[in-house]
């Protein structure tokens, strides 16, 4: 016989669907705040991306591309 717990998968179900939820709303804030860092202004900067070839990239590729570069150089 298992130890299935009805009671507890359903409070593990609600925790997880509670969890993805808040997950679109704390990378918002988490890119937002990134956003204004000296770090990644001077990113853009250097990459131009204010430009008007590049002022079309969405700012979640921008956070991310920022984000992978900055630890690969951390990663050396």
């Amino acid at each position: 016989m298992s130890n299935f717990n009805a009671t507890s998968w359903k409070n593990n179900s609600a925790q997880l669907i509670t969890k993805n939820e808040a997950e679109p709303q704390i990378w918002d804030g988490l890119k937002q705040a990134i956003a204004l860092t000296s770090g990644f202004q001077r990113w853009q900067l250097e990459r131009k991306v204010n430009s008007n070839e590049q002022q079309n990239i969405p700012l979640d590729r921008q956070v991310s591309l920022y984000l992978r570069e900055t630890l690969e150089t951390l990663a050396y």
